[in-house]
């Protein structure tokens, strides 16, 4: 290829698994990994909001995420995050019960909604706790019963993702995902000979060999990069500022305990001299 092209980019990711003539690989993506949720293998989605290249080369604020519907209106969201931050679980519980919400119209009874299945790519960890790059989200009660079936969060951190040998589809995505940047489409891993991965990777070279599409990519990664820097300037000021104000806070506490030890000792000497005129009298 005659330019590198990272598949986590949001342009390249939507053209991925977002646009009409790659509807396959968003349904083949979806079955890898919602194999165990779903009662039978999908076979067609409709693509709520396909991509179009004109959207990203005008408008720098694009939706990105990629959202699906089957022939049961079960509803689906894809979205690739190239960054953590402190609030994002809380705009991943928000976003999945966003669109499980929107399903009912004026008139529509609860009887009518339908599963939802949100699947979010991570660039970095979010989860410090354990090395587990999957993780899957449902409502259950404290002994893991379903309080019901209408989907759920699935979260795959890639820097997690190591496996030593590719065995499975989902398994096939994220090494793809993860490494894709590194792939030379002249000199393909075993791995990525599957029909899928070829034309996953078809795309990557229309992006890296057609020149529209490159400085559509050249775009989006320098916008990204200016949104990442603006991120940790503003992460240095509030950690900056907090620490001013924790300072700040621990000069009044001793202040204040000082202050609190000179009226303690003042009055510990009225105490002594109150005994002292008690003793002459």
């Amino acid at each position: 290829m005659q330019h590198a092209i990272d598949p986590k980019i949001d342009c390249v990711f939507k053209a991925l698994l977002g646009s009409d003539e790659n509807r396959n690989l968003l349904i083949h993506f979806l079955n890898a990994f919602l194999a165990q949720e779903l009662t039978e293998p999908l076979v067609w989605v409709d693509i709520l909001n396909p991509y179009n290249d004109k959207e990203f080369l005008s408008d720098k604020l694009s939706i990105v995420d990629v959202k699906a519907k089957d022939r049961h209106e079960q509803l689906y969201q894809i979205e690739i995050q190239l960054t953590s931050y402190g609030h994002l679980s809380s705009r991943i519980i928000y976003n999945w019960a966003d669109i499980y919400s929107q399903q009912l119209k004026s008139g529509q009874d609860y009887g009518q909604l339908r599963p939802t299945y949100s699947i979010w790519l991570l660039a970095e960890n979010l989860l410090a706790e354990d090395n587990d790059y999957a993780h899957h989200y449902k409502m259950r009660d404290d002994q893991g019963r379903a309080f019901n079936r209408h989907g759920g969060i699935w979260l795959l951190e890639l820097n997690k993702f190591d496996a030593s040998r590719i065995e499975t589809e989902d398994q096939r995505w994220l090494k793809f995902f993860k490494d894709g940047e590194q792939l030379n489409d002249t000199a393909l891993p075993d791995w990525m000979s599957t029909q899928e991965m070829k034309q996953a990777m078809n795309t990557l070279t229309t992006f890296s060999e057609k020149e529209q599409q490159y400085y559509q990519y050249q775009a989006r990664q320098e916008y990204l990069r200016e949104q990442r820097s603006i991120q940790l300037e503003l992460e240095q000021t509030n950690r900056a500022l907090l620490q001013e104000r924790l300072e700040k806070e621990a000069a009044q506490r001793s202040e204040m305990l000082a202050l609190q030890e000179k009226q303690a000792a003042l009055i510990e000497v009225e105490q002594l001299k109150a005994q002292l005129a008690a003793k002459n009298h």
